[in-house]
Formats: C-alpha cells, structure tokens, sequence
C-alpha cells in the first residue's frame, strides 16, 4: 500500500502484518517516514497487541517480506531493528523474502490490503482518525478481522547502521540458500 500525503495533517504510511492462521491483521498508520523501524515497530505492536495472546508459547516468529521499501533484504536499518525486537521478546526472528519483482505474490497484498483499499473506496481520506477507522473496519467474506492504530513516532530517513553494529547482530542464513 502506499503513503497518502493528507494537506494539512501530513503523511500517512500504512504498514502490515497480516496472520494467515488466524485469519487477522494489524495495520500501523505511521505519521513519518516509510522506514524499517517504522516497520519493525508495526510487527512490535501486532506481537504485542495480537500474536503474544494468539500464540503464548511461540518461541519462533516467520516473517514473509517483499524484497524493497522498509523491509528490503538489503537494508542494515531492517536486521537491526528486527536484532532488538528478537532481544525484546526472546523469539527467534525468521525471515524470507519474497525474490525482486515477485512483492504481489505476498498474500497480505491480496487478503489484507486489497480489501482495505475495496472498504475505504468513495471516502474521502480527510484525517489520520478516518483512515485509522476504515481500516479498522475492514472485514472480507472469509472473516478476515483488521485492527489499526496510528503510530505517531518519529522514523527519520536516512539512519546509518555502522560495519561495527551489523557485526553484532546474530544473522544466520538459511541452508536453502
């Protein structure tokens, strides 16, 4: 999905995950930049709010990702923000992303954002709490069940991950590749 710029109110990005089994989603409506930090802090608040009650013993957390934007395969920011949430909660992180080119073959494309650009078609975007509540209210003939929030904290651009801190970082790729 992509960033709205609202006059007046300034940007809203939306960033989602969207949980298969359960056949539920959380959305983040950031007030900032698209960054990998906002998009950790998205996955934090469905841990937090959604996955922790759903899966109480979990000790694994798999993560599909399109290969670009906030989350691409390249971006030092992602690992290590997804580093400190691991160390936060104590699970193993796992991510797989989706090869360049392929983003739309990522499921929360077709079952979550789909449906919200679907509910919220014909209404007028006039401010962070309606775009927060049309999404919200999203629901599909599979029962697929969205909650929102907004995310009014600062991600700036730009923010360096040194040599020194990637080195730090427990990465382990997998066999497969």
């Amino acid at each position: 999905m992509h960033d709205f710029v609202l006059p007046e109110l300034g940007r809203a990005s939306p960033y989602g995950v969207c949980d298969l089994a359960a056949n539920e989603a959380w959305v983040s409506v950031g007030t900032d930049h698209d960054t990998a930090a906002f998009a950790v802090e998205a996955i934090r608040r469905w841990w937090a709010t959604m996955g922790a009650p759903l899966y109480p013993d979990a000790k694994r957390l798999p993560v599909t990702a399109d290969a670009g934007g906030s989350n691409g395969y390249r971006l030092r920011l992602w690992k290590a923000e997804l580093q400190r949430l691991a160390d936060e909660t104590g699970l193993e992180i796992a991510v797989c992303h989706f090869p360049p080119g392929t983003s739309k073959w990522n499921k929360i494309e077709h079952r979550l954002f789909s449906a919200i650009t679907m509910n919220w078609r014909g209404k007028p975007l006039v401010s962070h709490e309606v775009i927060v509540k049309l999404i919200a209210a999203t629901t599909t003939r599979t029962g697929l069940r969205v909650r929102s929030a907004l995310d009014e904290n600062p991600c700036p651009a730009g923010v360096n991950v040194s040599d020194a801190d990637m080195a730090t970082l427990y990465l382990r790729r997998d066999d497969f590749h």
